[in-house]
């Protein structure tokens, strides 16, 4: 199971890297788009943090 939640882990922080390589290469973002991406961070953040108790159970 623990093999299951790293390979989780190491995902969601693939995908919360890429989208902060995305924001950061972008000189202007609209302020949709800045709510869309914090939205995306704010879920893979909660699923992220949701994974590390669950690893620590």
């Amino acid at each position: 199971m623990d093999e299951k939640i790293d390979t989780a882990i190491q995902y969601y922080s693939k995908k919360g890297q890429d989208i902060l390589n995305i924001v950061n290469s972008k000189t202007n973002l609209s302020a949709d788009e800045i709510i869309h991406y914090g939205e995306e961070m704010a879920v893979i953040e909660y699923k992220l943090t949701a994974l590390e108790v669950a690893k620590g159970n």
